[in-house]
């Protein structure tokens, strides 16, 4: 099974188990959805605060103690109960490790990551950071694994190695 990390688990809220979510993936944590933490899977049973700073309560954690237990561990959610994105919108899984290169070929790393920044999404390849906007990346192939950038726009000539 596929799985895409929603976030982790942070520090409790209240006394019934209910806990704040850091790194969130607000779209990924609906109410009575499912997500993994650890071995174990759990239903969302309660949903509140906002995608960028959600609160969560799952069934069977019931305290403060019962939190602190789980605090730190990845929220996990099955690609298949991921809603679907737009055109030309990824998942941040689906990127890491594909190869970037320019349109003649030059191969300038693969991606570590992609993370948000203020103004936009990036993708870290080696110390590289590519802007996740059209003028930057020309394509994506997420099937061949590839991703062609602009070296222009990115400041890095496209001659030699």
């Amino acid at each position: 099974m596929s799985l895409l990390n929603a976030g982790r688990v942070g520090r409790p809220h209240g006394l019934d188990g209910s806990f704040h979510v850091t790194r969130p993936r607000g779209a990924l944590l609906a109410l009575g959805g499912a997500v993994r933490i650890g071995d174990a899977i759990y239903e969302i049973v309660r949903r509140a605060g906002t995608d960028q700073r959600p609160i969560l309560r799952v069934a069977g954690v019931d305290d403060r103690p019962a939190v602190e237990a789980l605090r730190g561990g990845d929220l996990l959610v099955s690609r298949a109960d991921a809603p679907s994105l737009p055109a030309g919108e990824y998942w941040p899984e689906d990127l890491e490790g594909c190869t970037v290169l320019t349109p003649e070929g030059r191969d300038l790393g693969c991606v570590d990551r992609m993370r948000a920044l203020p103004s936009c999404e990036v993708l870290e390849v080696g110390d590289l950071l590519v802007p996740m906007v059209g003028d930057a990346v020309l394509s994506v192939d997420v099937q061949a694994r590839r991703i062609v950038v602009d070296p222009g726009f990115l400041g890095i000539p496209d001659g030699g190695s």
